[in-house]
């Protein structure tokens, strides 16, 4: 292959400064223009979204010691399970603009903005702005992208760290530039700050193509390694060094963790125990039985992004994509080791972005902790890349028979498995399933002829190509952003029967899915989206108003239903463990917060340290986000935290620092395995949470507050 052969890539390494066509600038406009408009449509639709993390924005916005350790209350009582790098954007939003469900979610879809013009600006550099462009619209119209740069969980923030990472790596590689590579090193200390370990994971495979490729002497390379390693642990490692320092009795207990240790988080529940199971303080495990079968995070395998839910949300374009990396690294492959020709930065880019998604997709389809189906978010750009390559690639040496071969082949196993993934929604949108199928394979065949017939026949050939390869995704990314999302567990798109990946895959079922206009129920034992109606059809009690969201936000419908002029269809996030009646919320969504719940806990809030404490940080979110006061949320995030202890609780109360306890309904299995109700949550700390609420049942009035479940604690029964 030569620079000649491929006029796509620039004359020089350096193709930012290539002159850039009339029609580039107005059409990344429009591609920035249209991620935009995607990502802030009705974004208001999902309320607090995860409440769990709204309140964290809520309490950091109130205290600055809230906001540096990521604590779960404005009293500072306990952390959530994750550091706090992705709630700092959110919480400096809510300080500006107050509180409210866009002040929350735009920083969110800002950086999926800036996600596709960082992918847009390193595939341009070797392969021209038409690459570019198609991986940006395949990256903006990714089922999973459109959810979760709509949503307040850390992966939005994790994947444009990832992809940053990715394109400051290939602009060292350019010259051996030093100052590049520590940048690279940085993004991924942040990364670290954001998801803990899952920002390493695709550290071997670029450290690796630098060591080796880097147009430089062995010495140097790995010198520069060291420096970007030193980046990396400093921009990583400082925040956890002031935690690990400061003295535990004046700081919050570290969510997630059984010793109050950032250390033993990393390390378990967050870290090595996502990839073995062994979660301590949860009940996690994908590896339930022979072969990997029966484990409650669903089966693990080389089959796990494809199967059920899964597939949804990722595989339309991963199984061409695979198939591009091959031939682009089959094309480049004479060029010389080192990158400092157009042909060997061809070849690293193909190496850097396809090692990232075969070394991230091999952890997620193997782990045997916790596996939600969002997670695959991390592999969007990566696929979205080799998708903008491959295809430049084989377009130039479409001359070649196997070039045009292998690109019509590939067109046609996307539409093929368009069809199939479109067929497991049942009902959703038939006549699409069909319509993508015939075009896709009509333009696979006609590809390769279509030249003879002029330039303009070619264009439109292949112009119905992509149109049908991108169909598909930009279904399931409309009826993603028409439909409100709320909870721990989300997914993109319609319902499917069969999902593998948790709780929240497992939904849907024959009929689960009415195409644009079914809305989607949580699980077995769920509501829907923490505002769902009871059997009947009566609200239940103690629900908020409709237009009410979580916490009864103004003007969000946190419920999740289909709403008038929606694009129906769309994942509520209920799942096992949703809002129950009476209040009650679950480990998976928060509780349904009347009035006088919100009264109560107003009232006298300013003489307490806490207006009330709640077993579960959900519970305890909902009833903060609707009063606006802290909440203690007893046990964290599955209840099963330590914290605080009986005796620490006890010694609150006699100080007068916590007002109220709100009790559990209900019952059920959460998400990692934890028990509701009154039997208090499971895992080592769970019997923690479990002395506290028996004591203060046995010594504490009971009364009931707009359908839920209070103990005075300034009111002992003697």
């Amino acid at each position: 292959m030569t620079t000649a052969a491929l006029p796509i890539f620039p004359a020089a390494v350096a193709g930012a400064r290539t002159a850039r066509p009339r029609w580039e600038r107005p059409a990344l406009a429009g591609l920035l223009i249209a991620t935009a408009a995607l990502l802030l449509w009705d974004l208001g639709a999902s309320g607090y979204a995860n409440s769990f993390y709204s309140a964290a924005v809520q309490a950091g916005s109130e205290s600055w010691k809230a906001f540096f350790f990521g604590s779960s209350d404005a009293g500072n009582s306990i952390t959530v399970d994750k550091p706090p790098a992705a709630l700092w954007p959110m919480m400096l939003s809510v300080r500006l603009f107050g509180l409210g469900s866009w002040q929350i979610l735009v920083p969110q879809a800002l950086m999926g903005v800036a996600t596709t013009g960082v992918l847009y600006a390193s595939v341009r550099r070797q392969f021209g702005p038409g690459a570019a462009l198609l991986s940006g619209a395949a990256f903006a119209l990714t089922p999973v992208a459109a959810l979760m740069f709509r949503f307040n969980n850390p992966d939005a923030l994790l994947t444009l760290l990832l992809t940053v990472t990715v394109y400051c790596l290939l602009r060292a590689l350019e010259g051996a530039h030093t100052r590049w590579l520590v940048w690279a090193g940085v993004a991924v200390g942040f990364a670290f700050l954001t998801k803990t370990l899952q920002a390493f994971v695709i550290l071997p495979p670029l450290a690796v193509l630098y060591a080796v490729c880097a147009p430089t002497g062995l010495r140097r390379r790995l010198g520069q390694l060291l420096l970007a390693g030193g980046a990396m642990v400093v921009a990583g490692g400082w925040w956890v060094a002031v935690v690990e320092l400061w003295p535990a009795s004046s700081r919050p207990y570290i969510g997630g963790s059984q010793n109050n240790s950032f250390l033993e988080l990393t390390l378990g529940y967050n870290g090595l125990g996502r990839i073995n199971g062994n979660e301590t303080g949860s009940v996690g495990g994908g590896a339930g039985g022979p072969g990997g079968a029966g484990g409650r995070w669903g089966e693990s395998g080389i089959d796990r992004l494809f199967s059920g839910n899964i597939g949804g949300q990722i595989s339309w374009l991963l199984p061409a994509a695979l198939v591009l990396l091959v031939a682009g690294l089959v094309i480049t492959w004479r060029a010389r080791r080192a990158t400092d020709s157009v042909d060997g930065m061809a070849r690293a880019a193909f190496l850097a972005w396809g090692g990232s998604l075969l070394i991230t997709a091999v952890v997620f389809s193997y782990m045997q902790g916790i596996f939600h189906e969002y997670y695959t978010v991390a592999l969007a750009p990566f696929v979205a890349a080799l998708i903008g390559m491959g295809v430049a690639v084989l377009w130039e040496e479409r001359g070649s028979t196997m070039a045009a071969v292998t690109l019509s082949g590939t067109l046609a196993l996307t539409a093929v498995w368009s069809y199939v993934l479109l067929g497991r929604a049942t009902g959703y949108l038939p006549w699409l399933r069909w319509a993508v199928l015939v075009v896709g394979l009509l333009a696979a065949v006609a590809l390769p002829f279509a030249g003879r017939a002029g330039r303009r026949m070619l264009q439109a050939t292949a112009g119905l190509g992509v149109a049908a390869a991108l169909a598909g995704p930009f279904a399931y990314c409309m009826t993603t952003v028409s439909t409100g999302h709320t909870g721990s567990i989300v997914t993109a798109g319609p319902a499917v029967a069969g999902g593998r990946g948790g709780p929240g895959g497992m939904m849907g079922g024959p009929g689960g899915a009415g195409g644009f206009g079914e809305m989607r129920q949580g699980g077995p034992g769920g509501g829907q989206g923490g505002g769902g109606q009871q059997p009947g059809g009566a609200p239940p009690q103690g629900a908020v108003p409709p237009g009410q969201g979580q916490g009864g936000m103004p003007g969000a419908d946190g419920r999740g239903a289909e709403r008038p002029g929606g694009f129906p269809g769309g994942m509520t996030g209920g799942g096992p463990g949703g809002a129950g009646a009476g209040g009650a919320g679950g480990l998976l969504n928060g509780a349904r917060v009347s009035a006088e719940a919100e009264a109560a806990l107003t009232a006298d809030s300013d003489a307490y340290t806490w207006a009330a404490a709640a077993i579960g940080a959900q519970n305890a979110a909902s009833y903060q986000l609707a009063s606006g006061v802290p909440v203690m949320p007893i046990g964290g995030f599955n209840g099963s935290d330590p914290s605080p202890t009986l005796e620490q609780f006890k010694e609150y109360v006699r100080d007068g620092k916590i007002h109220w306890f709100i009790g559990q309904g209900g019952s059920g299995t959460g998400e990692d395995g934890g028990r509701r109700g009154g039997g208090g949550p499971g895992g080592p700390g769970g019997g923690t949470s479990t002395e506290i609420e028996n004591w203060v049942k046995a010594t504490f009035k009971e009364s009931t507050v707009g359908g839920a479940t209070f103990y005075d604690l300034t009111a002992p029964t003697s």
